[in-house]
């Protein structure tokens, strides 16, 4: 049974679907439609199609749905719904569940675009946003009222690594009704325990570690069957936000080794956080994983790492930052993360550089301050690199 595979075993097997051929690879239905045999059987299958029957690429396709079977799987939800991006994810996975004059309360420290959507495109539509400090569970309490539909957060917040207790907001949601929709991408499906711990709906970009060759955009919603295929799916399929099939078949092939590269990219940041904690020309150091994080335990109650990204300050801010950036030769620097290769991001001119002033000082998000992903490059070259880097200064 399935059910009772490990990490590793679901990450290779789970949700295969096999022709008339017996391929061994998981094939790549390239086709937009699917031919029916009689016009009955077209006509039954749009009143209620099957678990295996399908209709139209922008609804399903047998690629895709190996995908978000396999992903539903490792997540622990009943299914998932995969998107174009993981902007698309996220715009669908609340979008598709609101409506003018409903209430959202969400963290203040989130990604620049998933800030967008909160801020431009649901208010616009007459939805109600209250935004609080995620790692305070107080204005949380405060937020939350009997009206709100949905509170949403990243777990880990992006850029400055700050972590939102999902057990207790959860609780604080489900006393009024509100669903809870966690953004999980720094956390990995690897290290997660959201649905354990009170998610309902959990959002990936598979642009990120799922892929993790820096090849396709993707993205997925995971949750009950209820809501992706009776409210996701529904606004999805008629907006045109999902996955195609041949970057279903690149996630696919990502998460055979999703496992082994997380852990050893999580390895790696923990060597690299401890190695620059010490380096005097760095005011600071946030990592979850580091005993100096202020929610340390949290992090390791909740993930059971410190997750693959380290995040620093470096001294004489956006000057000295560009210089140690220009000064990298293996770290690359681009605005992903989450790759095999490791990865330096300026988060206050690139990823977060539309936000005011005064919110970007509000969230932590520095001159100085440099994201790092890491990679499955050795550790001891990377620190290396970092430090001959930090020298150019």
């Amino acid at each position: 049974m399935t059910d009772k595979w490990n990490t590793r075993t679901k990450l290779v097997h789970e949700g295969s679907r096999r022709s008339q051929y017996g391929e061994m690879a998981e094939a790549i239905y390239l086709t937009q439609g699917f031919v029916y045999p009689t016009a009955e059987s077209a006509e039954e299958r749009f009143i209620k199609a099957g678990d295996d029957e399908f209709i139209y690429a922008r609804y399903g396709n047998p690629t895709t749905r190996m995908f978000e079977e396999r992903i539903a799987a490792l997540e622990g939800t009943e299914d998932a719904f995969a998107t174009a991006s993981g902007m698309a994810a996220v715009n669908g996975a609340l979008t598709s569940m609101l409506r003018a004059g409903d209430h959202v309360v969400s963290s203040r420290a989130l990604f620049g675009s998933c800030l967008y959507i909160l801020e431009e495109v649901l208010t616009r539509f007459g939805v109600h946003v209250t935004f609080v400090d995620g790692a305070d569970l107080d204005q949380w309490r405060a937020a939350v009222t009997p009206g709100t539909k949905a509170v949403f957060f990243e777990s880990m917040s992006n850029p400055t690594l700050e972590l939102v207790d999902i057990t207790e907001v959860a609780k604080i949601a489900h006393a009024v009704g509100a669903l809870v929709i966690v953004d999980n991408v720094f956390a990995t499906p690897i290290f997660s325990r959201a649905v354990e711990q009170g998610a309902d709906v959990v959002v990936y970009s598979t642009t990120k570690h799922i892929d993790g060759q820096g090849r396709a955009l993707g993205g997925v919603v995971c949750g009950t069957k209820e809501f992706i295929r009776k409210t996701v799916e529904t606004y999805m399929k008629h907006t045109g936000g999902s996955m195609s099939p041949f970057t279903a078949w690149i996630m696919l092939n990502g998460m055979a080794t999703l496992d082994l590269r997380c852990r050893a990219m999580a390895d790696s940041a923990l060597t690299i956080a401890k190695a620059l904690e010490s380096d005097a020309r760095v005011s600071k150091v946030i990592f979850p994983g580091l005993a100096s994080h202020p929610q340390h335990a949290l992090a390791m109650a909740q993930m059971g790492s410190g997750g693959t990204i380290v995040t620093f300050d470096i001294k004489g801010g956006k000057e000295a930052a560009f210089k140690f950036m220009n000064a990298l030769e293996i770290i690359k620097i681009s605005n992903n993360l989450g790759d095999a290769k490791s990865i330096a991001t300026h988060p206050a001119t690139t990823t977060h550089q539309r936000l005011p002033q005064p919110q970007k000082d509000a969230l932590g998000i520095t001159p100085g301050l440099i994201r790092l992903s890491v990679g499955l490059e050795d550790a001891g070259d990377l620190i290396a690199d970092l430090q001959a880097a930090l020298s150019a200064i």
